[in-house]
C-alpha cells in the first residue's frame, strides 16, 4: 500500500456494487470516523468498509526489530491509518542496515534503530501516534505491557526470542506474527490464537451449517442478505485456532498431504530450511552458523533429520538448494521484503477488520521461484486437534515505552 488514499484491491475483493452511495451514508452515521478521515480513507473504506477502518483507527501496534522488513511492514500500516504503532529495538544502526532500510541514512549510523526510523515513520501519516521501546522486549512477561497492544509482530529474530514473545501475546490473549527474510527468502508466521472472521460469499442450493470445516477452522454463524443488484447472498462467520510456534517447529504436515506421495514431492524445501535454522537457534548454536565446516555439516545434519521428519521424500532437498540458503543467510533484499511486508501488513489489516482467512499459519517466500506456498503446521491428536498450551514466559525486563 504505497498511498493512503490508493489502496489496492487484493485477494479477489472489489469495492461493492454501490460503495458510492454507502460511503455518503457513512459519513452522516459515523461517531467514530471523521468525514476528513473518510475523505482520506475513501478508497480504503470502499474497499473493507467502514466498521473495518474503524477498527483498523483505534488499533495499536508493536513492532520488534526495525530492519528492512520491520520497514515495510510499518509503512502499509502507518498509511493504512492505524492508531499507534510502537517501534521497538534496543540495537544500534550499522552500515550494514544501509543497504535494505529507507528509514536511515549515514547519518544515522550508531543511533537507536527504533529512535532513527521514527521520525521518517511519522512523517508518513501524521494522524499515527509513533512510539519508541529502546530496550529489549523480548523478556517481558508482564501481561499488561503485551495487552496494551492489538497485535505484537516481530521481524528478524531468533527462534527462542519470536518463542519468548509468541508466549506473552498468547498470554495477554493477542495476535502474533513473527517473519524473517534471509536475501532472496523469508516467511511469515501467524499465532492468532482463536480468530473470527466474515466472508460474503453467493448463497447455495447447499445449506450452510454451523460445523467444523477443517481441524482448525469451523462455521460458527451465518446469516442472509440481499445484495444491491437483488442477488441472494449469506455472510458467514468462520473461526480458526491456531498454533504457538514452540509446537509448530515439531508438528507434522497436515495428514491429508502425507498420505498424498505426490503432495508431498512438491513441498518446498525452503520449509525444512527453515525449521533447521529454528532448531538451530533453539539448540544454542548461534544466531546463524557460520561458514565454518562444523557449522556446515551440522546444518545439513540437522536439516536431513528435519525433513525426515516431516515425511518429506529425500530427493527434495538437495544440497544445491542447501547451499543456496546457506549462502542468503543474514542478508536483506529489498524486493523480498517489499513483498513480504506487504503481505504480513495486508494480513494484519485483515485480521483487525475481520474479513477474509488470515494466513494459517506459515507462509514461505522463495525469490528465486516467485513462489509463496502456505503450510498449516498443528499437533494434530484423535478428539484433540488443537490441544491447549500453557506457556510460561522468560524472566522479566525493564522495557521502557519513549514518546518521541
Amino acid at each position: 500500500m504505497a498511498d493512503a488514499t490508493q489502496p489496492e484491491a487484493t485477494n479477489g475483493v472489489l469495492p461493492a456494487p454501490d460503495a458510492a452511495g454507502d460511503l455518503v451514508a457513512a459519513i452522516t452515521q459515523s461517531e467514530t470516523v471523521s468525514a476528513d478521515e473518510i475523505a482520506l480513507y475513501d478508497r480504503q473504506i470502499r474497499l473493507w468498509g467502514l466498521e473495518a477502518q474503524n477498527r483498523i483507527r483505534n488499533a495499536n501496534i508493536l513492532l520488534v526489530s526495525i530492519k528492512a522488513f520491520a520497514n515495510e511492514i510499518a509503512k502499509n500500516l502507518v498509511l493504512a491509518g492505524i492508531a499507534s504503532i510502537t517501534l521497538a529495538d534496543h540495537e544500534s544502526v550499522t552500515e550494514d542496515d544501509l543497504g535494505a532500510q529507507f528509514f536511515v541514512n549515514e547519518t544515522d549510523v550508531g543511533k537507536n534503530r527504533a529512535e532513527a526510523a521514527a521520525p521518517e515513520v511519522r512523517k508518513l501519516n501524521p494522524r499515527v501516534d509513533v512510539k519508541v521501546i529502546t530496550t529489549n522486549v523480548t523478556s517481558e512477561q508482564s501481561e499488561s505491557f503485551y495487552k496494551a497492544f492489538d497485535i505484537i509482530i516481530a521481524t528478524d529474530l531468533d527462534f527462542l526470542s519470536f518463542a519468548a514473545l509468541d508466549a506473552g501475546a498468547r498470554i495477554a490473549n493477542r495476535p502474533f506474527y513473527a517473519g524473517a527474510t534471509h536475501g532472496m527468502y523469508g516467511y511469515i508466521f501467524a499465532d492468532l490464537g482463536t480468530h473470527d472472521f466474515n466472508i460474503e460469499r453467493a448463497k447455495s442450493n447447499r445449506p450452510t451449517v454451523k460445523a467444523p470445516e477443517s481441524a482448525t477452522r469451523s462455521i460458527v454463524d451465518f446469516t442472509d442478505k440481499i445484495s444491491s443488484d437483488g442477488k441472494k447472498i449469506e455472510l458467514v462467520t468462520k473461526r480458526e485456532l491456531y498454533t504457538p510456534l514452540l509446537l509448530v517447529n515439531t508438528s507434522p504436515l497436515d495428514p491429508v498431504m502425507q498420505k498424498d506421495p505426490r503432495k508431498l514431492k512438491k513441498v518446498h524445501p525452503l520449509l525444512t530450511c527453515v525449521r533447521t535454522l529454528w532448531d538451530f537457534q533453539r539448540n544454542g548454536n548461534g544466531i546463524l552458523p557460520t561458514h565454518t565446516p562444523a557449522d556446515l555439516q551440522l546444518f545439513t545434519t540437522l536439516a536431513m533429520q528435519k525433513h525426515k521428519e516431516l515425511k518429506l521424500p529425500p530427493a527434495t532437498l538437495t544440497g544445491d538448494f542447501l547451499k543456496s540458503f546457506l549462502a542468503n543467510l543474514g542478508s536483506e533484499v529489498s524486493p523480498v521484503t517489499a513483498y513480504l511486508g506487504g503481505q504480513l501488513a495486508q494480513d494484519v489489516i485483515n485480521v483487525l477488520g475481520k474479513r477474509e482467512q488470515p494466513i494459517q499459519n506459515l507462509m514461505l517466500f522463495d525469490g528465486e521461484e516467485c513462489s509463496g506456498p502456505v503450510y498449516a503446521l498443528h499437533p494434530i491428536f484423535p478428539d484433540n486437534p488443537i490441544p491447549a498450551m500453557a506457556v510460561v514466559p522468560p524472566p522479566p525486563s525493564d522495557a521502557q515505552v519513549v514518546v518521541l
